[in-house]
């Protein structure tokens, strides 16, 4: 579809492109293509809550929440620190963060444990002492059961909220086991199952974390600084307010980030439900959202 006169792409089209580009990468179109044209076995049939949750727009938002929820854990936070360059260069952590999404929920089984093993590969070589003197090491099967259920939980948080159709109970069920499957092929010996049983993991969590200069500075930076065009700092403002307002509350005391239960149900809320709206209206003409949104 053209607009009329120009022969350019109509604004629906170009916002989707624009999206599509950030989040998949220069590689996006030779990715997606693989990924959902390559025939065979995949973990996840077409049924599965997994697919719906990474599917959606919420994505977005519970994306960024997950990052702001898992720099709470100091091993982790310093390990990001120190080796995942996500300052250097952002948009390319996204876009392979995307792309591992997009093959563990929707390419083939070959594909998805060929991702894992690589995953796998890289924690195995991050190791380091943290500032206070702490040695870890990214191949901990504890350090990666938190950074597992902090993100399923904000994904699915942010799903119930934002997304277009949010699952049932059952669903949520689901979700946690489908998430299960690829946690066990990154390392992590006993994954939570079910709802109830990833709420619990995520209490046993809670006296290891707080949070440290560098996991405020991360939010500091993830909030008030992202690297976005300036065309896109409010809708990308917008985002990142729900994502704070989608955090434990607990969890975004620790990171000193302000929340105002008037302002978040009257404004920060609708306006989430807006914006998620927007995205996904742009990027389903032409099923871009395929490679999943930012983690």
């Amino acid at each position: 579809m053209r607009t009329i006169g120009t022969g350019g792409p109509n604004p629906r089209e170009w916002l989707g492109q624009g999206l599509f580009a950030r989040v998949a990468g220069p590689d996006g179109v030779r990715n997606r293509a693989r990924i959902h044209g390559t025939p065979g076995p995949r973990w996840f049939g077409p049924e599965r809550p997994v697919r719906r949750v990474h599917g959606d727009a919420s994505m977005f938002v519970g994306g960024l929440s997950a990052l702001l929820l898992q720099s709470l854990h100091p091993l982790a936070m310093a390990a990001v620190a120190a080796h995942s360059g996500f300052r250097g260069d952002p948009w390319g952590r996204l876009q392979r963060t995307s792309t591992f999404l997009a093959t563990t929920t929707y390419g083939t089984a070959e594909h998805a444990q060929r991702a894992c093993d690589q995953v796998r590969a890289v924690h195995e070589r991050v190791r380091g002492v943290t500032p206070s003197g702490e040695p870890y090491r990214a191949s901990d099967p504890h350090l990666l059961a938190w950074v597992h259920v902090a993100e399923v939980d904000s994904f699915l948080r942010a799903h119930q909220r934002y997304g277009l159709r949010p699952l049932s109970d059952e669903e949520c069920d689901g979700y946690v086991e489908d998430t299960a499957r690829i946690a066990v092929a990154l390392g992590i010996p006993d994954p939570p199952r079910s709802r109830e049983a990833l709420a619990a993991r995520l209490s046993a969590y809670r006296p290891e974390l707080r949070a440290t200069p560098e996991a405020r500075d991360t939010a500091r930076f993830l909030l008030l600084n992202p690297p976005v065009p300036l065309v896109a700092r409010l809708p990308y403002g917008v985002l990142a307010a729900n994502a704070v307002s989608l955090l434990p509350d607990w969890a975004a005391g620790e990171l000193r980030l302000p929340r105002f239960a008037v302002v978040d149900s009257l404004c920060v809320r609708p306006l989430g439900a807006a914006m998620t709206a927007a995205i996904r209206w742009a990027m389903v003409p032409t099923r871009r959202a395929v490679l999943a949104p930012p983690v």
